[in-house]
């Protein structure tokens, strides 16, 4: 009879667990929306951990962090070219919010300064040569602000690793 009570109890135990956790399901985007100053020291820590490692941290004109990769060959991409580029989009923690794989699994293709990207990553963009590999860290005010968008929150700095498969530059 008490072995009987006992796993009643954990099965009664385990129930209400898996019911509470669905009442907490808009939780995860709360842990996405930060402060300003919250984003500005996690981006200063990330970036000091990336030195740490010993990466050359190089800085575009709008101030997105780049570090390369691999160099490539060629020309940089200018606006109105078109490239084809795989990609992989995170958060500052290593959390995928985004990635070419799933979406374009054989490159997307778009041509550079046409909406609908966000200024950081069309900045970020330049900085590769075809065949390269660079990571960019694009802060908030170059990506989505104090307002977020879809599964990205408010003052989210976002980290992408690009490769440019081709470039075709305009004429």
């Amino acid at each position: 009879m008490e072995k009987k009570f006992l796993r009643n109890l954990i099965l009664i135990a385990g129930l209400a667990a898996i019911v509470t956790s669905c009442f907490n399901m808009g939780s995860d985007m709360d842990l996405l929306e930060q402060t300003k100053q919250q984003e500005q020291l996690i981006l200063k820590n990330y970036l000091d951990s990336l030195e740490a490692y010993n990466h050359d941290i190089d800085t575009t004109d709008l101030d997105v962090y780049y570090i390369t990769i691999e160099e490539g060959e060629g020309d940089f991409p200018t606006e109105g070219d078109t490239l084809v580029i795989g990609y992989r989009g995170t958060y500052v923690n290593g959390f995928l919010f985004d990635s070419s794989e799933i979406y374009y699994p054989d490159g997307w293709e778009f041509v550079l300064g046409s909406p609908p990207n966000i200024p950081g990553f069309d900045n970020g963009v330049k900085h590769v040569r075809e065949g390269g590999k660079i990571q960019f860290i694009v802060p908030s005010e170059l990506a989505y602000g104090t307002t977020g968008h879809g599964n990205v929150g408010p003052n989210q700095t976002l980290v992408f690793v690009v490769k440019l498969l081709e470039l075709k530059q305009s004429e």
